[in-house]
């Protein structure tokens, strides 16, 4: 007996240390998923793992073959981390590459070849000064001419001329060959993964196209919010609206007593004979008309009854929904606990505040603070909205102008996958004065929750969104879920 009862508790012991450890690997798996997505995060590790796979092949080749010089590998691999390492940037062509590269190799044989007639045959260890004078000097205007300026021209210029035991003929020829391995190499990887990052590395691309909106406070702000989860979703071929009315605790929704604390959600069917089930029940279904006719989107209708926020994630994760667009709600000048309570958890949110009457957003201005995950959703969600015909402005707030080149650069990073009319801004201001001067000019302003800052952070600077109280548009705050 006493064995029996301590294996029942041994195993309870395993199961709970493996529920811990599955639990640890999912969020790191997460956290990396989410730093990954930042496009600095991704060229570092592209640059740490594929470069030296690249080099050791060659190298492995050189090895193989005696008449390979181990002096085309530093030139090789300086101009591999410039490919690599910038992949949008001047130097980042394999027609530059190959060119640069081959030219600066024949610029050094011309210089060696002209030596040699001048002077007569030298030791190849010994540069003669005029040799490294005239490469340079080839190097520099054959690829000006050429429009193929690159660094490492000039080495490869250089190391032909001390080639030692291979002629200078074969470093040219293999320089030529390793390089036209490496492009091939650049060019797959850049056209097959890296300008396709969205659909591999951005969860927002890939999904958020179940969408489920609680229809809370006055019925034509729901209905407003709706319509833009609608537009939302009808993006994705997949799209579907979930339109969600919780009952508080204690209606009768499927036929259990009253008083129950709370029922998950229930289908409509199943609600006929509640009078307060099929009131909300056909509140539903006339804003649920509204957006299969206009949007031609699926829509579904959910009744809950319980606590509103528990009733809405328990509802989410019942219709398989991944992003919930709910009222903007404040209490006494704060945000209300409901939204508070979503903002944080493990769905992506959006609260969406309407001041408008139309049910289009075609000129969206997004507020990014930092490159990351919440960053491409902002970016992703205002292109939906945008459409083929509408216009998208991303936009950073600098504090002083040495901040602008990077600025410019991160924004770059962050617009490069998106499809459709994009424009980037970088203005030096505070962010607040800038949304007051611009709003007016825009449908909508999207802007982050700020879930990523810490509590004195947000204490001693509040979120954009809770200092911006009347301007001429609509906002949608995204937060992030875990």
């Amino acid at each position: 007996m006493r064995l029996r009862r301590f294996a029942a508790r041994l195993a309870a012991r395993t199961r709970t240390l493996w529920g811990r450890i599955r639990r640890r690997e999912r969020r790191e798996m997460v956290a990396f998923r989410r730093w990954i997505e930042h496009t600095s995060n991704l060229l570092h590790l592209t640059v740490l793992l594929l470069i030296p796979v690249l080099i050791g092949a060659v190298t492995f080749v050189s090895n193989a073959i005696d008449t390979l010089s181990f002096l085309l590998f530093p030139p090789l691999a300086s101009g591999t981390y410039t490919l690599f390492s910038d992949p949008e940037g001047r130097y980042a062509s394999p027609y530059r590459f190959i060119l640069a590269l081959t030219v600066g190799a024949l610029c050094g044989l011309v210089a060696y070849g002209f030596t040699a007639w001048v002077h007569g045959p030298t030791d190849m260890a010994i540069v003669h000064p005029s040799s490294a004078a005239l490469a340079i000097f080839l190097a520099g205007g054959a690829t000006w001419a050429l429009d193929v300026e690159a660094p490492s021209a000039f080495s490869t210029a250089l190391l032909t001329l001390v080639t030692g035991d291979v002629e200078p003929v074969e470093y040219v020829v293999s320089i030529f060959a390793a390089s036209l391995v490496i492009a091939g190499v650049f060019a797959l990887w850049r056209e097959e993964f890296y300008e396709r990052r969205a659909e591999y590395l951005y969860e927002t691309v890939r999904g958020d196209d179940h969408v489920l909106v609680p229809m809370r406070g006055d019925g034509e702000v729901a209905t407003r919010t709706a319509f833009f989860a609608a537009r939302l979703a009808a993006a994705h071929a997949a799209g579907k609206v979930v339109l969600l009315d919780v009952l508080p605790p204690g209606e009768v929704v499927d036929g259990e007593a009253a008083g129950s604390d709370s029922t998950p959600n229930v289908p409509v069917s199943e609600t006929t004979g509640n009078p307060a089930a099929d009131a909300a029940v056909e509140r539903l279904e006339s804003t649920a008309h509204q957006l299969r006719t206009h949007v031609g989107i699926p829509v579904e209708v959910v009744v809950a009854s319980g606590d509103s926020l528990p009733a809405t994630t328990e509802a989410a994760a019942n219709t398989n929904s991944d992003l919930i667009v709910t009222p903007y709600e404040e209490d006494r000048g704060f945000l209300s606990d409901y939204v508070r309570g979503l903002f944080g958890g493990e769905y992506d949110t959006v609260a969406f505040r309407s001041v408008g009457s139309e049910y289009c957003w075609r000129r969206v201005l997004v507020l990014v603070a930092r490159p990351g995950d919440s960053a491409h959703a902002m970016i992703d969600f205002a292109s939906r909205l945008a459409g083929e015909t509408g216009s998208v402005s991303v936009t950073t707030c600098i504090s002083a102008e040495v901040e602008r080149r990077p600025a410019e650069t991160k924004l770059a990073n962050l617009v490069e996958t998106v499809n459709g009319n994009v424009e980037t801004r970088v203005s030096k201001s505070d962010v607040t004065a800038f949304i007051d001067a611009n709003a007016a000019s825009y449908d909508l302003v999207v802007l982050g929750s700020s879930g990523d800052r810490s509590a004195a952070s947000r204490f001693i600077s509040p979120p954009t969104f809770e200092r911006i109280r009347e301007i001429d548009c609509d906002v949608a705050v995204f937060d992030r879920g875990l």
